[in-house]
């Protein structure tokens, strides 16, 4: 035990040492720590480049080993003063972009933080159009600059909203930027499962940087950006695809593999639709939280609000609610929405009506269910039918225009019925289906006409030609009948 305390003492014995040394060679620091209230030294003392032994002149110029204030400030021995605007993110680049620099100092930090903070959003002018809008102190403070890993630091995840609310959060001075931002990010942040979970102290749970980006933050608009709409679900994933990342909070790691083989997921993963819902569409952003059975359907109705008034009106809703179920996501599922196809509608094992309604229990259901089913096949029969027959007579050449139009009124007929049927009403249901019917039927008498016109034309054609040809004959023979007498 005894060894233990020697050795403590031992280390702390050199850390004096040769921080006094540091002291006792930086005249810039024995100077201003004797001041009483000088902030700066003070917060320098607690400093990571005051741990590497990096003096103020490295920042400021000057000459660290004059005793007198006006040798050891004298422009003549480069003492530059407090760097203002782009200098001050400047004199920082001079060593974190510099990867030689950054090696004899045992760092391992990636040397294009200048670099992307200049073509970054915050790397805009700023209102006096001389300097980007914000500068390396703006985020990691100018004096007593810590590791990122610090709690103390600004930018450690359990402080970084709150830097990053100085500014965003501030009305007079994003209106002078970009009056459409909002600026009340961080007010919903507290309200969504990662502010609450922060708000306890867990480091973990997703921040401003962890979506955004640090230096090389982009507006949501920028292709680029880690928050653009195709974006978003990679973004998303590296932490809820990532299972032992997430392990402590027991949800699933799947979401992201469902959502990109979803018909959303298809829409903007793959066909670049940013329109299609993304992660953020659903759960929020900045007041990230997970759909409560109540809200799916109001967050479904969004987009799909002809569908949510259907079925809010259906004897659907009251069961649903009874039961406590959500109701979108019972038939169509969460992160792994398919395209809807006729196979969801029926009694059939592979329908959804059949996951509660049996013939022996809930009949009436049931029965419904089976007739929508039935009206439904023969629609899409009736428009195959059609379909087949208005192609033959349009190769065929005839002209099938008004059949056409008609055909689109039973497709349309069709898409209506698929809408319809979240009403679970037989009757507006059927009323649907009737008006495709008719105008399917139409279509066909239509193309029938047309291919029994063109077989009428092609035997008229026939025996015109037949005619024709006999006519011509006769009247090659009687010629040459003519010319024998005449010889």
């Amino acid at each position: 035990m005894k060894q233990k305390y020697i050795l403590r003492g031992c280390v702390l014995m050199v850390l004096v040492l040769c921080t006094g040394r540091l002291f006792a060679a930086d005249q810039c620091i024995a100077c201003h720590a004797g001041v009483v209230g000088d902030k700066p030294s003070a917060l320098f003392k607690h400093d990571i480049h005051f741990a590497k032994r990096i003096s103020c002149a490295d920042c400021h110029g000057g000459n660290p080993k004059a005793e007198e204030m006006e040798a050891a400030m004298n422009p003549k021995q480069g003492f530059k003063g407090v760097p203002k605007g782009d200098a001050i993110s400047q004199v920082c680049a001079r060593c974190h972009s510099d990867s030689t620099k950054m090696k004899t100092y045992g760092a391992a930090l990636p040397t294009n933080q200048w670099g992307n903070l200049q073509t970054s959003a915050h790397g805009k002018l700023s209102t006096t159009g001389k300097e980007h809008i914000a500068q390396c102190i703006t985020c990691h403070n100018a004096h007593g600059i810590v590791s990122v890993k610090n709690p103390a630091s600004p930018v450690y995840p359990l402080n970084v909203v709150k830097t990053c609310s100085k500014c965003h959060a501030n009305a007079a001075f994003m209106r002078t930027y970009n009056p459409s931002l909002p600026i009340d990010q961080a007010e919903k942040y507290r309200t969504s499962v990662h502010g609450a979970l922060n708000a306890k102290g867990d480091p973990k749970p997703a921040v401003c940087s962890s979506c955004h980006g640090s230096h090389d933050i982009r507006t949501s608009k920028d292709a680029k950006s880690s928050v653009y709409p195709v974006n978003m679900p990679v973004t998303c994933s590296k932490c809820h695809s990532d299972a032992q990342y997430m392990a402590k909070y027991r949800i699933p790691t799947n979401q992201y593999d469902k959502f990109a083989k979803s018909v959303h997921g298809v829409a903007l993963l793959r066909k670049h639709d940013v329109g299609a819902p993304s992660c953020n569409s659903c759960h929020g952003n900045h007041g990230a939280t997970p759909p409560g059975v109540e809200s799916v359907s109001k967050v479904c109705g969004t987009c799909h609000a002809l569908n949510a008034d259907l079925f809010s009106a259906s004897p659907h809703k009251k069961a649903f609610d009874d039961r406590k179920l959500p109701e979108c996501e019972t038939c169509h599922s969460n992160h792994e929405i398919v395209t809807a196809t006729d196979t969801l509608l029926g009694v059939a094992p592979e329908a959804v009506c059949s996951r509660c309604h049996q013939e022996s229990q809930n009949p009436k259901g049931y029965a419904i269910a089976k007739t929508m089913r039935q009206l439904n096949d023969s629609l899409a029969l009736s428009g195959s039918v059609a379909t087949a027959l208005v192609n033959e007579a349009e190769q065929k050449g005839m002209e099938v225009t008004e059949a056409k139009f008609k055909l689109r009124d039973a497709r349309q007929a069709h898409l209506q019925m698929r809408t319809m049927v979240h009403a679970f009403n037989e009757d507006k249901f059927r009323e649907v289906i009737n008006k495709g019917m008719a105008a399917a039927s139409f279509a066909k008498v239509e193309a029938k006409d047309a291919i029994d016109e063109y077989y009428f034309r092609r035997i008229g054609l026939g025996v015109s030609t037949l005619i024709i040809t006999i006519l011509s004959i006769a009247l090659f023979l009687y010629i040459r009948r003519i010319e024998k007498k005449q010889v």
